[in-house]
């Protein structure tokens, strides 16, 4: 087990008091042990170290220690960031998700024209494609698939159940969990006539005689091409583009069922929330946050370092730097005050009635 010393010296912080003490793991104060590093990073979790037996815990600067009743204590001036470091150091080993040792499971299905690092760990029942390549220290879980011709850098994690499809293209050190599905044919059709969408978007009117509709399929010849250093949440998806790669660029954190559709561009350093949606051809800048259930609209572009927050409605161009909420996405002052408006109506509405009571027509 590793001393307060030991993570201090691991994250760059200081380390104060008995900094010899060994630690288990990580934990949250109230349900911290005598042998647990607590992580009270803000003012309530301080509070709550009386209800828990840590004998040591990361604190923001200023924090008195030995008042609390530790033995001793990190300093994290940006306590929250030191999350980042003290989880990776007691993240479970690889080995507890069923990871194998080096090479391919017994059970695993690997085409002879595949190119597998022999440092890379593939795991029970995956499904390698031809002429896929996956690089060295990669570990792929159970059940995952890899298409023919698709690549894996080095140092990623696929988790159980991924399916990496044809041509794909996955930088270094990215990490993908379960069920993801990273190159599915893109949501793309046409009619023979003019239809019904295009008719409401330029007329705002369905005009009768598409009831006869019949969709044809766009087939989609692109891929799908992630950075390096990319996360990719459970059950998220990412649609190959039709003639060009739809591409996630470096950097970037996708959370749980994120969609993204073909064509569309996602820059670096990216953080799309949970259940957004990013329509085809759509293109985000650098640094962009999405929050959850967010909606991009097909072909908008975001100006980089934009904030989009929750459940917001996008479409058009969006210059950098923007902050936007609600549907339609409006300038986080003019939403601001469309909801405070809102809010008014109901007394508005009953002034207006009492007046109209008081001095009737």
């Amino acid at each position: 087990m590793p001393s307060v010393s030991e993570i201090a010296k691991g994250l760059g912080f200081e380390a104060v008091g008995d900094t010899d003490l060994a630690i288990a793991r990580a934990a949250h104060p109230r349900i911290a042990g005598p042998s647990d590093l607590a992580l009270a990073l803000d003012a309530k979790h301080v509070r709550m170290l009386g209800e828990g037996g840590a004998r040591a815990a990361i604190l923001s600067p200023g924090v008195d220690f030995a008042a609390l009743g530790l033995e001793a204590a990190i300093i994290a001036p940006r306590a929250r960031y030191a999350m980042a470091g003290v989880t990776q150091m007691f993240q479970r080993p690889l080995d507890d998700l069923g990871a194998p040792e080096a090479g391919a499971h017994p059970s695993a299905v690997v085409d002879p024209s595949a190119e597998i690092d022999p440092s890379a760990r593939i795991g029970p029942l995956v499904v390698v494609g031809a002429g896929a390549r996956i690089e060295a220290r990669s570990i792929v879980l159970a059940q995952a698939t890899i298409g023919s011709g698709a690549e894996i850098g080095a140092d990623c994690i696929l988790h159980p159940g991924v399916r990496v499809g044809a041509r794909v293209r996955i930088g270094a050190r990215c990490q993908i969990h379960p069920n993801a599905v990273i190159g599915a044919d893109g949501f793309s059709f046409v009619t023979p006539e003019r239809g019904s969408v295009e008719s409401a978007r330029e007329t705002g009117a369905v005009p009768v005689g598409t009831e006869s509709t019949v969709w044809a399929r766009i087939h989609s010849l692109g891929a799908v091409k992630i950075g390096d250093d990319v996360e990719i949440g459970a059950g998220a998806a990412i649609d190959r583009g039709t003639v060009a790669d739809t591409e996630v660029g470096d950097g970037s954190k996708l959370d749980n069922q994120v969609q993204i559709g073909h064509n569309a561009r996602v820059g670096r350093n990216c953080l799309l929330c949970g259940q957004v949606g990013v329509a085809g051809s759509a293109v985000i800048g650098d640094r962009v946050v999405i929050g959850g259930q967010a909606g991009v609209a097909d072909h908008t572009e975001i100006g980089d370092d934009t904030v989009i927050m929750a459940s917001s409605g996008v479409s058009g161009q969006v210059k950098p730097r923007s902050v936007l909420g609600g549907t339609p996405a409006l300038p986080r002052e003019e939403i601001t005050q469309v909801v405070m408006s809102m809010r008014r109506l109901p007394r508005l509405l009953r002034d207006v009635a009492a007046l109209k009571k008081r001095f009737p027509e």
